[in-house]
């Protein structure tokens, strides 16, 4: 997949970055050597070999992430074989599952853990481990503040679970068969049944969720092997990909070719253009924009709406399609995708290789669920910008997974002071609910929890789902999985619990939404809004000390990508990697 790096003359001499630590005969030097022959690896005083970094973020509590530890004996003999020298360290591990309130409050913890082993060890250039879907964000945040050459290696999707013989897509079906379990249209035994099923092996959401989403997105921004961020956690192609890209790396880091000497304004649009068309997860949203903050991208809400323009949903993925991740990649993967869209990709932009994508494409297998342009599976891009009164710096929708008839409504206010009151409330026989109500949650951003739960499909009332209600328009600043489905309005920004205008909502208000004008609006007076606004309180934060603490000081809303304010850049000289000063410890 690559070709053996160049050995220059000067990187004979070991013009490399660890040559601070290494190179020379002065007694800093010795003793930095003896310690890497003490873990088995033996630098001479010129330093003619890169050192590699590979940052594992594997763990027994994160599913997602463990599989990738069986891919390291592949990544490092390709460091080995290229020439480089791999050196193994672990990394915070975000798992969605188990974590709680969410995996989102740790990525940018995550971002400064990686930042600082890239500032302060001897590390030419680094393979990023990672699954989940904040940890490859996270990790990816870090290495791109960093700017050493990077690579990231995601494990693959999980296998597809199969349920009275139909094959079920990880995390979408769940949402389905909880309504149908809450409606009683399934039994208990079938519901135990299912939760058995679904243990069907380690790796990611096997849907178009956001683990896959965002592997997608780093793939296209080009720092990813083109080809390989779709292939599934057990197969033959995700193991040759590991080799491929320990050799790669090394070759990167021959030719110093960094994040900053590939990512330009035009990656950016790219990874949107293909979150818009693959039918992407709502998550990917923000961690694109924290990215582009990041490495000065400059992405904003406005851009994220107008690049969808001309583009449809091309990719027949749940949730916002029927097939599972597999077929996409059996179908091409994503130099598939970026071949059907054509000169709507900016094709001159760079691969992980150093080529342009438009040496890089594929074609479509036939008939898969790579569809065109002509005959898409939704004739709209996936996501829909809002802005109005309710979402002053706007809000999101996965437009491709909403249901058509609720992208104009109004309706009134039903609104639940946070995630436990709307748990208590959200079933009682007594909640003076319609299927024309808007489902309101507060105080879940990225502040109010903090860390902003994918809380944002709030469950339909069980009393509507006994009506044959399947859909209704919820609002809230919390996120959703990317799994997730359904009319739901997320992300909007500012939040409540910093004195955004949804936290002034009251029950009984009306709330009109035209999506395809990109509009949300509270119907109420101003004088009403503004007696409210002199009325309202912050919510008092239950954190006192610690990262939570620290976080919701610092974190930017959802706009700006949720990155902390003193990460993301705002001069040339905070985006100057200041290096370690080496010399005696």
């Amino acid at each position: 997949m690559t070709n053996q790096p160049k050995f220059t003359s000067q990187t004979q001499r070991g013009n490399f970055r660890s040559s601070e630590w290494f190179a020379g005969d002065d007694e800093v030097a010795l003793a930095h050597r003896v310690v890497m022959a003490s873990v088995g690896h033996e630098i001479d005083a010129q330093n003619s070999k890169p050192i590699i970094g590979i940052a594992d973020s594997s763990s027994d509590l994160n599913p997602c992430n463990l599989p990738l530890r069986d891919f390291l004996p592949a990544i490092k003999q390709g460091i080995i074989d290229a020439g480089g020298i791999p050196m193994f360290f672990p990394v915070m591990s975000l798992g969605e599952d188990l974590m709680k309130p969410s995996a989102m409050l740790y990525r940018n913890m995550l971002s400064m853990e990686v930042e600082e082993y890239l500032r302060s060890y001897p590390l030419d250039g680094v393979v990023l481990l990672a699954n989940c879907d904040k940890s490859v964000p996270g990790a990816l945040m870090g290495a791109l503040s960093a700017d050493l050459p990077t690579l990231m290696f995601t494990a693959g999707a999980r296998p597809a679970a199969l349920f009275q013989g139909r094959r079920v897509g990880t995390g979408t079906e769940l949402w389905r068969m909880w309504s149908d379990f809450r409606s009683k249209k399934i039994t208990e035994s079938e519901w135990k049944e299912f939760e058995g099923c679904l243990n069907c092996g380690l790796g990611s959401c096997n849907t178009m969720g956001t683990a896959s989403s965002v592997a997608m997105m780093v793939e296209a921004l080009g720092l990813t092997l083109p080809g390989t961020s779709t292939h599934p956690e057990n197969t033959q192609e995700r193991k040759d990909a590991a080799y491929a890209t320990g050799k790669a790396i090394v070759e990167m880091t021959f030719e110093g070719r960094t994040p900053s000497k590939i990512l330009t304004s035009g990656s950016f649009r790219n990874a949107v253009r293909v979150l818009q068309s693959c039918g992407g997860s709502t998550n990917a949203i923000i961690h694109l924009i924290a990215l582009s903050g990041r490495a000065e991208g400059n992405l904003t809400m406005d851009q994220i709406s107008s690049l969808g323009e001309g583009l449809s949903v091309i990719v027949d993925v749940e949730p916002s399609g029927r097939e599972l991740i597999q077929e996409f990649d059996i179908a091409g993967g994503l130099p598939a995708l970026i071949n059907q869209l054509g000169e709507r990709f900016e094709l001159d932009e760079l691969t992980s290789l150093g080529t342009p994508w438009r040496s890089n494409l594929a074609n479509p297998v036939s008939g898969s669920v790579i569809k065109s342009l002509d005959i898409p599976i939704y004739p709209k891009a996936a996501f829909g910008v809002l802005f109005g009164n309710l979402a002053p710096k706007g809000a999101l929708i996965k437009v491709s997974a909403a249901s058509e008839h609720l992208l104009i409504h109004s309706g009134k206010a039903i609104v639940f002071n946070g995630y436990e009151d709307m748990r208590t409330r959200i079933d009682d026989p007594e909640l003076e609910v319609s299927k024309d109500s808007v489902l309101i949650l507060k105080d879940c951003g990225p502040v109010g929890v903090p860390g902003m739960p994918e809380w944002g499909m709030i469950p339909i009332p069980k009393k509507l789902i006994a009506q044959g209600v399947t859909d209704m328009v919820r609002i809230s600043d919390a996120r959703m999985s990317g799994t997730s489905f359904g009319t739901c309005i997320l992300h909007v920004s500012p939040e409540s619990a910093v004195g955004g205008p949804l936290g002034l909502v009251e029950d009984g208000d009306m709330i009109e939404i035209d999506i395809p004008a990109g509009k949300i609006d509270l119907r109420v007076d101003e004088s009403e809004l503004e007696r409210r606004s002199r009325d309202w309180v912050a919510p008092k934060s239950a954190h006192l000390r610690g990262w939570p603490a620290l976080y919701q000081l610092h974190v930017l809303q959802s706009d700006e990508g949720c990155d902390l304010d003193f990460l993301r850049p705002t001069s040339p000289e905070m985006r100057r990697f200041v290096p370690p000063v080496v010399g005696r410890s």
